[in-house]
This record gives structure tokens, sequence and C-alpha cells, in this order.
């Protein structure tokens, strides 16, 4: 409140000038009384004839009364003053002269105030801003984090699900703000930097905002890329300023969004140099974990979906020196999660929301706030009272498959094709055991290339995987390329995904779990930690095996492959009148699922030849 008296009395600059130019034009229509305007030479005669008293004598005029007024007029005149030794000349000749009227009080007054006036629109709309205004020329090294005080972050560790074992590590950190005399009780001290390290979409924004709503202490919230302009030391500069604000007022929590955008890793390369603008910010950063006092109550919070990436120098003890992982919610995460955005819908009763945690394994917390929300927008189209599970399973479709094509309209051998295809990924899936049970068939075009699709329903999270099943899961992924040999004796391009990934399980199980007996227990790639990946879908690492051990890493993940390709094409001649008669129902129905998909399975018969050990 005390803000806003403060501006109830401010008085406004402009208030000021109207009030100037009203008194002066008060003055000057107050000045215009009723007087006789006569020319300079007239003055003259009348001053020589003694018919004229009573002059005030100005810089540029002379008013006066008449002795004896002329009649019907005015009994004061005034005129304008002309040189005197011109006006002599004029005398003499005869002529008839007059003076001009200099400008009067209101011109005198405006001569000042409209440059004054000008000149102060200039400073506030250009020079202003370029001085002293946001992202001006004289604010350039100040930080540009956003500010949030106690009252201004509602979030709370309510609102964020999923994450159990990051909300309890981070608990410690608001318990330590609220009573930081208990932690140094025993000399203990709570962690300068805590980074939290997960994919994208997983709630470490989120997590950091909810530290901030339950300590109820100034949030300064920026992110990594803020820190970095054109000028050589304004992000340096940025760290001490935002260091020094957070100080003056602790307790206070730092949050740096994006930390690999500032905290990349330093190279000691000639091409790069170690003047680097980056570096230059990354130092001023370390040199600040290293000088502020961790009982001050100022605790630095970072977030990144790249740590492989940060600089060594960063993650060392007494730095950033607890890590916390962020991870993608398993299937009870998941179900917490989805209680939390389900609560801003109008939910169907036989909603059941553990089935639908079970549909989505390997949703982030942002997939499932998307999931909710596009089963939201499915029920308003078709004018739905409430949210359906049907809304549901079209809403996991429409995220995993992507948008129906139905204007993309295919000719009667490629819809065989395509049918053909997917009901070998499905008769596989069925046949095999360990593999994910098929919960529904489409032959309708989504996305940007699926011309049809199989949608496979995962009983439970798995986290280890035996040989036999990686097999299975080959199998399965061929299956489509399979059924196009075996019905078409031809193989078209609709598989091209398949191969990528059945590519990705074989030199998995070759070159990093040792599955192979000619190769030997040995790991020849190691798994990097990262969550995100490069373009091509494989972080690029340099070779670490000689061009021998390369041929027989190929050659093995070559034998892997063609047998699992045996084993599904053994699964689909066990069942061929199955196989055609699903894809002519397909054909006709262009979806298969529920009932149709158990008949389907009941009739499938295991494969002659055993699946390889």
């Amino acid at each position: 409140m005390a803000m806003d008296v403060r501006k109830e009395h401010q008085i406004h600059f402009w208030y000021i000038v109207a009030a100037v130019l009203a008194i002066v034009l008060i003055q000057n229509l107050i000045a215009l009384s009723p007087n006789t305007e006569i020319p300079y030479s007239r003055f003259q005669s009348l001053l020589a004839a003694h018919q004229v008293n009573n002059l005030t004598i100005g810089v540029h005029e002379i008013t006066g009364r008449y002795v004896t007024p002329p009649k019907g007029k005015p009994n004061r005149f005034v005129t304008y003053r002309v040189d005197p030794t011109l006006s002599m000349e004029l005398e003499k000749a005869g002529v008839i002269y007059a003076g001009i009227p200099g400008p009067g009080p209101l011109a005198e007054i405006l001569g000042w105030v409209v440059p004054a006036a000008a000149f102060g629109l200039l400073w506030y709309f250009m020079i202003r801003p370029m001085a002293g205004g946001a992202g001006g020329l004289m604010t350039v090294g100040q930080s540009k984090a956003r500010i949030y005080v106690e009252n201004d972050v509602k979030v709370t560790f309510a609102d964020v699900a999923g994450v159990d074992e990051a909300k309890d590590e981070l608990k410690e950190i608001v318990t330590f703000l609220k009573d930081p005399e208990r932690y140094g009780r025993l000399g203990a001290h709570i962690p300068k930097g805590i980074l939290l390290v997960g994919p994208p979409g997983t709630g470490k924004t989120l997590l950091a905002r909810a530290v901030a709503g339950e300590a109820a202490v100034p949030f300064f919230s920026i992110s990594g890329s803020e820190f970095v302009e054109m000028f050589v030391g304004v992000g340096a500069a940025r760290v001490r300023d935002l260091f020094a604000k957070a100080r003056e007022q602790a307790p206070a929590i730092v949050f740096i969004d994006e930390l690999d955008a500032l905290g990349r890793m330093r190279s000691a390369g000639a091409l790069q140099g170690g003047n680097d603008e980056k570096e230059q910010t990354l130092n001023q950063l370390l040199a600040e974990l290293d000088g502020f006092d961790p009982s001050s109550g100022v605790v630095l919070l970072g977030a990144t979906n790249r740590p492989e990436v940060l600089d060594p120098a960063l993650l060392r003890a007494g730095r950033f020196d607890r890590q916390v992982l962020v991870d993608r919610p398993d299937r009870a995460g998941r179900a917490q999660i989805l209680t939390v955005h389900i609560k801003k819908i109008r939910l169907a009763p036989a909603v059941s929301i553990d089935e639908i945690a079970a549909l989505t394994p390997g949703f982030t917390g942002a997939d499932l706030a998307g999931l909710v929300n596009e089963a939201a927008l499915l029920a308003t189209r078709r004018d739905g009272a409430d949210v359906t599970m049907e809304d549901f399973n079209q809403a996991v479709e429409r995220v995993i498959a992507g948008l129906e094509k139905r204007s993309r309209l295919l000719n009667r051998h490629e819809r065989e094709v395509v049918a053909h295809h997917e009901l070998g990924h499905a008769l596989v899936a069925m046949a095999l055991p360990g593999v994910d049970p098929v919960q529904k068939i489409s032959i309708i075009p989504r996305g940007v290339g699926a011309l049809g699709y199989t949608i496979q329903r995962p009983l439970e999270d798995r986290f280890l995987m035996t040989r036999a099943e990686l097999m299975n899961r080959m199998a399965v992924l061929l299956g489509g390329r399979a059924a196009e040999s075996v019905i078409f004796h031809e193989i078209s391009t609709g598989a091209e995904d398949d191969l990528m990934k059945a590519t990705d399980i074989a030199r998995g199980m070759v070159a990093r779990f040792g599955m192979d007996a000619g190769l030997g227990q040995v790991a020849y790639e190691a798994q990097r930690q990262q969550f995100l990946q490069s373009a091509n879908g494989m972080p690029w690492e340099p070779r670490r095996y000689s061009d021998e051990t390369a041929a027989a890493i190929d050659a093995a993940m070559r034998g892997l492959i063609e047998r699992a390709f045996a084993l599904a094409v053994a699964v689909l001649e066990a069942n061929l009148p199955l196989l055609r008669e699903g894809a002519a129902r397909l054909l006709s129905h262009e979806t298969l699922s529920g009932d149709d998909l158990e008949t389907l399975a009941r009739g499938v018969r295991p494969p002659s030849l055993p699946a390889p050990a």
C-alpha cells in the first residue's frame, strides 16, 4: 500500500508544463486590453503636437493615452518602435512608417518550453533505454534473473508427482533454509550446488520452483544462455551481480536452467583458445561457487539434460557436488502424475488411471500432461459430457503414431502390403513368449510416413532382458518384412524403421552386452549417460577395437538379425491361413482391437522352428 500512496502524491512533469502555459496564456489575455494601434510616424506627429501622455516605453512597443482621444476610438494607443536614425530619414521623406511587434509572452515562454519538452521526450524514449533501462548499455552487466519473492511462488511439493526420490533429496534443502542452525550444530553444511539431471520434460524446473515454494524464500531464476552477450566480460559481470543480489536477500535460491549453455566443457585446443567469453563466464561462476559461505543461506540449483558436456571442474566436490536424477517415471509414478493432471478435467467414472499408466511406458511428466489435454480436446470435439477411456486410447495413438492421414490414399496393392505387414508384427508377437501383448492393429496412415501401426501394451516396466527376449523382440520387429516375403515373395521400403530398431538391438547385444559366443564376454562400446541423442540417433565416439574386431561385430550382428528373421518367417508359415484371414479382416475394417485380437490370438500356433538360444 505504501507504494500506491507514493504514486498518488507524485506530481507529473506534464502537469507542471500545463500549469505554466495556462498562467502565461492568462497573462497574455490580460495584456490584450483594448488599444488603438497607430503607425510610428503618427506617434511622432502626435508627440510633436503634445497630444500624448502617460507613455509606457518597452523594448519593442510604446503605449500611452491621448490628450484628446479621437471620436469613437479607445483612449489608449500602442505603437511599435522604429530605429531613431531610420525614423528621421523617413520623416524627412514624408513616408508613413510603422514597426513590427516583437514576440509576446506566450511566444517567449514557448520558445524555451518546447525545446525542453522535445529534449525530455528524446531522453525518455531513446537515451534512457540505451543508458539505464532494461537491457540498456549501462545495465548490460546486470543480471537478467527473474526474482520471485516469497509469495510469488505458488508451487509446492504437492504439485510434483512421480519423482519421489528426487523430492526426498530436495526436502533436505528446504529444511536447511528454514532452520540453518540445525545443520550447523554438528559442523555439517548443506551442499553449495545441487544439479538436477534428466531427460527433457521430467519436471526439473518444476522441482526447483517447488523447493522455493516450500521454503518460502526469494527465488532467482535465469537460463544459462542469458549470461552471454556480444560484449566480452558481460557474462562474468552478470554472474557477479546475480550472486551479489542473492546474498543481499539471503536466505535465497538461485536456479540456473539449461546449465550446459553456461558450463560446457572447456577445451585446451588451439582453435578455441582460452579467452572465449563463455569460458570467462564459467570461470567467474566457479569463483563464485568457491567464494560464498554455505552458511549464508544461498543455495544454487542447476538443471540440465546434457550432463555429459559439463566441465569437470563444475561437478567436483564443493561446487555442484550433489546430482539428483529426475528420470522418466515408472508405472506408479505415471499414475501419480496422471492423478495430478486429471483433477483439471471432467473424467468419466469408468476411466482407470492405472490402465492409462500402463499404456504410457516411457512417457515423461510433460508427455502425460499433454496426453490428458489431448484426451480432453478429443472429448470436446465429439461434444462428450466427460472424458472417457476411449478418448485416452485415441490420445495415446495420436501421441505415439501421429495424426490420422485419411486423405493419404493408397492403391489396392499398397493396402494389401500394409495389412499383411502389420498382421505379421501382430502374429509373431502373439506366438512368442515374453513379448508385450498386442493392443491394436490399424492400416490408417498416421504421422509423416507411417502407413499403418501395431500397438503393444506392456504389462510391466522392464529393466532387465535376457538374450532370448531380445531375440524375440527383434523377431517381432522383423515380422512385417517377413510377412511381405512370405505372401508376396518381395520386400518393400515399409520396414525402414523396423530395421533400424532391430539393428540397434543387435548391436547392443554384440558390442555392449557380450551376448555373442564368438566375440566373448567383452564390452566393445560403452553406454554413454546422455538424455539427448545426436541427429542420427547414435552419439559419436572413437572406436576402441581393431578392424578385424569391427568386421566380427558386423558379422555377428548380421547373424543375429538373420536368425530373428528366420524365426519370424517360421511363425508366419505355421500360421499362414490365419495371416491371410486376419489381413482380409483388417482390409475390411481398417482397425482390429479387443475381441478381434483375442479371437486371432486363440488361433495362433507356435513355430515349427525352435527359438534360437
